[in-house]
């Protein structure tokens, strides 16, 4: 029950930091997909803080799902691409690929995100942890 989601009318202002932060993540994540694009570590670092600083603002409202999805977002993806790393030092194809593969899934779940809070909806079911 801890992690129930109760119905509180978020401030107006968590809606315009969730955008923000969407937008910033959105642009990295296209700047991963297309070659040539690629975006400034800053800007993910920037968003990252955004999410970081306002989640426990969020607490308790629909929108706290959203600043937890992209954190959970930006850490598993920086994990797997440390982690599969080394395929470039061995492979060039295997590492292009898999880096391809997680920078597409970062970019789904940018979009998905940006769906969800544009119908003003959680993330996620409740139930699920």
């Amino acid at each position: 029950m801890a992690n129930d989601i109760v119905n509180v009318e978020p401030d107006d202002s968590l809606k315009t930091w969730g955008w923000i932060s969407y937008i910033l993540h959105l642009i990295v994540a296209i700047g991963a997909v297309l070659p040539g694009a690629q975006a400034s570590v800053a800007l993910l670092l920037l968003a990252l803080l955004i999410d970081f600083i306002k989640r426990d603002d969020a607490a308790g409202t629909w929108q706290a799902t959203h600043f937890s999805w992209r954190i959970r977002s930006v850490l598993w993806a920086g994990l797997l691409y440390i982690l599969t790393s080394w395929l470039w030092l061995l492979f060039l194809v295997p590492g292009w690929i898999a880096w391809s593969l997680i920078s597409l899934w970062f970019l789904y779940r940018i979009v998905k995100g940006m769906i969800r809070m544009n119908g003003s909806r959680p993330t996620e079911p409740k139930d699920v942890i």
